[in-house]
């Protein structure tokens, strides 16, 4: 499921040899199987345990691989042509501070590609619902995180392309989204 998932959201995008693509939280390394190999990739993550396995997983030397908190990025800004944030934004305790850095280390007119959970855009959550996000959220996961809500805050600095469902009738969603240009 999440394979094809994963295809969907990475289909049509162009990676070019010329470009610096960012991995944020790039875990096990699943999304890297959809990028050109000769591609400049940085790929960072928060564990040290995930960022292993990615390591284990793809031995190219076009790949580098550090640690690091997603919400405190420590590239310089306008460093990245493309960032990429699969299945992070959920998981980390701030999400628009993470959004804000990928933000912050993208160039003018690049392109933020995020493929994440996100509360669909129907009516309000029921009872039932809220109290399961709740538990949800003690195990590490908000499925009740609004992408319209966070992209408020950085609204003068980003054009949404895309946002599209990838699967779960919308829940998991594709969005692209570019930097102004300044």
């Amino acid at each position: 499921m999440f394979y094809r998932a994963r295809k969907k959201v990475f289909q049509d995008v162009p990676f070019s040899s010329e470009q610096r693509i960012l991995f944020v939280g790039v875990g096990t390394g699943a999304d890297l199987a959809f990028i050109p190999h000769e591609v400049n990739v940085t790929a960072i993550d928060y564990s040290s345990e995930m960022l292993q396995k990615a390591k284990d997983k793809y031995k190219n030397p076009s790949i580098t691989f550090h640690q690091m908190d997603a919400q405190q990025l420590t590239f310089d800004s306008f460093s990245f042509d493309v960032v990429v944030a699969s299945l992070i934004l959920s998981v980390v305790p701030d999400a628009e501070q993470a959004l804000k850095e990928m933000t912050r280390v993208v160039k003018p007119k690049g392109t933020i590609l995020i493929f994440d959970k996100f509360e669909t855009k129907k009516k309000a959550a029921a009872l039932p619902k809220k109290i399961f996000r709740l538990f949800v959220k003690l195990l590490g996961t908000d499925i009740g995180l609004s992408f319209e809500h966070m992209l408020e805050a950085s609204r003068d600095q980003l054009i949404l392309k895309e946002n599209s469902s990838v699967m779960l009738k919308g829940m998991y969603r594709k969005i692209i989204l570019q930097k102004v240009d300044e």
